[in-house]
């Protein structure tokens, strides 16, 4: 286990804080393996930054409404937030179409970690500094409620078929589960000495998985089960994924910057890649079942053929990648905390994967329209 300083230096180490503001203008667009298109390259991912915002954190894509939603608030630790917002942007043109301010009672309630809720068309983010979590309409961005209680909130993750929203308290070692429809905690599960930081969830089973980044594991939560179960991954494991199919777990090891393949069923790492130093976030792409690390500090997206255990592809970002989203229609987009910008935002990177094939071929498996 870490001792107390080390466990600090981990916390300090997640607890990055963002900023605000919206700016848009074309810098690059080319095919990813160097060189701008038509330059003879070979086939690779269509590769189009802007810059964006400052304090960028995370985001999350709505097929609902056909909408990028992103987070972004200004104030490092220990200086306090000055100021934070809610980005909706346009998926084609990458332009902020609106933003939308937090409410302030005494200090601004700074929004990080992101879902969207299709379902009843409201977003849920975390308010890291302020322990807690809260609901926005996607319609009209209003705040709905915030929910206390939640230490070191970091991460959520939306299980629409239960109704359900997952949140991380990295501060205490708690999943804890909300009611997406009265928004009232329903359930809370606690690892002692964990830090979960990431989250993913299986619609189909409900079982709700979360990265342990304190001890190197993942944390597995099923429905009606009253312990968890603690799967060992990489080092460092900060974000979370799954294979299309539900039986292998994706973990961004930002400590040994490597993808972590796990076996759930037999509870093992099957395979490690190496991405590159500080892989901080992970994403799979359904139709191929290619998975994407943001490597935060080589300022590269690696594309991983889980299948065969490599990087296949490497797509160059601006400073800093910090999230990764993939939309089932094979795009990924990535926020990065470059501050490249003419005005010191950071900066978004769409990439439009080049289509292979299915990375896994299982004939009982039920994968989206490509």
């Amino acid at each position: 286990m870490d001792s107390p300083n080390s466990r600090v230096r981990r916390i300090a180490a997640i607890a990055v804080t963002l900023a605000v503001g919206s700016v848009f203008t074309l810098t690059r667009t080319a095919a990813a393996g160097g060189g701008t298109e038509g330059a003879g390259t070979p086939p690779g991912s269509h590769v189009t930054s802007v810059p964006l915002a400052p304090g960028l954190y995370q985001s999350a894509y709505s097929e609902r409404n056909g909408v990028l939603w992103a987070t972004a608030s200004v104030g490092q630790p220990p200086a306090p937030v000055t100021g934070s917002q809610l980005l909706r942007i346009d998926p084609g043109t990458l332009e902020v179409q609106a933003a939308y301010t937090p409410p302030t009672s005494g200090t601004v309630e700074a929004v990080y970690g992101i879902d969207v809720d299709d379902e009843h068309d409201t977003l849920w983010v975390t308010n890291t500094r302020d322990n807690s979590v809260a609901v926005y309409s996607q319609s009209t961005g209003r705040h709905l409620v915030t929910r206390q209680n939640v230490n070191h909130s970091r991460e959520v993750v939306v299980d629409e078929k239960r109704d359900l929203v997952w949140a991380s308290a990295f501060g205490d070692g708690a999943l804890v589960a909300f009611d997406t429809r009265t928004f009232k905690e329903v359930r809370r599960v606690t690892v002692e000495g964990g830090g979960p930081t990431g989250l993913t969830v299986d619609e189909r089973t409900g079982t709700v998985y979360a990265a342990d980044f304190t001890n190197d594991q993942i944390i597995e939560v099923a429905p009606g089960s009253r312990t968890p179960r603690l799967i060992p991954t990489g080092e460092g494991p900060l974000s979370i994924a799954l294979s299309t199919d539900g039986r292998s777990a994706y973990t961004a090891d930002q400590t040994s910057g490597t993808l972590s393949v796990v076996d759930l069923r037999k509870g093992v790492v099957a395979t490690s890649v190496r991405t590159g130093k500080g892989a901080k976030s992970v994403a799979v792409e359904a139709c191929s079942g290619r998975v994407l690390v943001a490597d935060r500090l080589a300022a590269s997206v690696s594309v991983v053929d889980p299948r065969k255990g490599a990087v296949v592809e490497s797509v160059t970002t601006d400073a800093y990648p910090n999230h990764v989203e993939v939309t089932d229609g094979g795009t990924a987009y990535v926020l990065d905390k470059s501050g490249s910008g003419p005005a010191g935002e950071d900066g978004i990177t769409r990439i439009r994967l080049h289509p292979q094939s299915p990375a896994h071929h299982d004939p009982t498996e039920v994968r989206p329209v490509c």
